[in-house]
């Protein structure tokens, strides 16, 4: 054995990476005068042990689900999308002028249409970073975050100077009309008169996640484009050598990436508030990036990682609700796991590489 197999990489790297997090977190806990294991046991409570729990992590993990897929598809063509929040709420956008404008007759066709509106609304607002950095050598990762901001800008002046019904002072558009409304956990699963995920977003957006990491891992492994996706993302060199247009990878990957993420505005726009709000992103964009990473890139770890994010987002409003301590403590958490999963990731890994080394070492004698 001569180094670090697959399964170690994909596994022990982030589990013993989230277990450092979770000590360094315990620690920031027990600053603030808290019971980390009580803590831990009310975060558990409150995402994990009710439908209603789980309805709320199911929703958030939607969303992590989306602009997780979204930051890995352009990171396996070597592109840090960081732009994912600005793309998320032109895909809202795209979502509100669908439902608004266009007359579904029912709920299945609208959530077909809407998700077009969407994916083009969120590749729009990614093409021009892609061909800025295709064309001109415009650092991605500084594209996207001014994106961000310009994208912010933009759907707050829609929502007050266009979108906002008459009379109305919330920075708000219209209620959907009831064709367009998702069902719901509790309307798909919930027998007459029961309780089951009664006050929870989650929907069916959901599945329409999981059917997106299907879809983007046929995509990256198993299609001509996902193969020249990867091989540009592994060398430019070589995928110029073999062919492979830059400029067409580049652009492609930011399309399907800014897609995906615009995608995300289904389930909050749709399928939670049924109508186009200020900060419905809720930071998921930034999320994803920590989901992505965490996940390897690849759509079983992203699906991991999301319920994970999922958990601790739930688990968190939790804490802020039944504790004294801060819901931003949530945030501390999350900015502990994206360090130890993403920044500090070489501080697990080479003493694992040394442990296999070693283990190779002595079967070979």
């Amino acid at each position: 054995m001569g180094k670090m197999p697959l399964w170690a990489d994909a596994v022990l790297v982030p589990l013993f990476s989230l277990l450092l997090a979770a000590i360094v977190s315990a620690l920031v806990i027990m600053g603030i005068g808290e019971n980390p294991i009580e803590a831990f046991n009310l975060m558990v409570d409150g995402a994990l042990k009710r439908s209603d729990g789980w309805g709320f992590t199911l929703y958030y993990t939607t969303n992590y689900i989306f602009t997780g897929l979204a930051v890995a598809v352009a990171f396996h063509a070597r592109l840090f999308n960081i732009g994912g929040e600005g793309q998320a709420m032109l895909g809202g956008v795209g979502v509100a002028l669908a439902c608004l404008y266009i007359p579904w007759p029912h709920w299945t066709v609208a959530l077909i249409g809407t998700s077009l509106f969407a994916a083009a609304f969120g590749a729009a607002w990614a093409y021009v970073p892609a061909i800025l950095q295709a064309k001109r050598g415009s650092h991605i990762v500084i594209t996207t975050i001014m994106f961000n901001y310009i994208a912010f800008s933009v759907l707050a002046y829609l929502l007050v100077e266009v979108l906002r019904p008459a009379g109305s002072m919330d920075p708000a558009s219209a209620t959907f009309p009831e064709a367009t409304h998702l069902p719901s956990f509790h309307d798909m699963f919930a027998p007459e008169g029961s309780r089951l995920f009664r006050s929870a977003p989650a929907n069916v957006s959901f599945f329409l996640a999981l059917a997106a990491c299907v879809g983007v891992w046929l995509l990256i492994w198993r299609t001509r484009l996902g193969y020249e996706i990867r091989s540009f993302g592994h060398s430019e060199t070589a995928a110029k050598y073999a062919g492979i247009s830059p400029v067409k990878i580049t652009v492609i990957a930011m399309l399907i990436s800014g897609g995906l993420a615009g995608m995300m505005a289904i389930n909050t726009t749709m399928g939670e508030s049924e109508r186009l709000v200020l900060n419905f992103t809720e930071q998921a964009g930034f999320v994803g990036i920590a989901v992505a990473l965490m996940g390897r890139n690849h759509p079983v770890g992203i699906l991991v990682a999301a319920l994970l994010f999922g958990f601790l987002q739930q688990g968190g409003a939790e804490l802020a609700l039944w504790t004294s301590i801060p819901r931003e403590l949530i945030v501390v958490i999350q900015a502990l796991v994206i360090l130890f999963t993403g920044a500090l990731d070489n501080m697990v890994r080479m003493p694992l590489e040394r442990v296999f080394l070693a283990l190779g070492k002595k079967e070979a004698n």
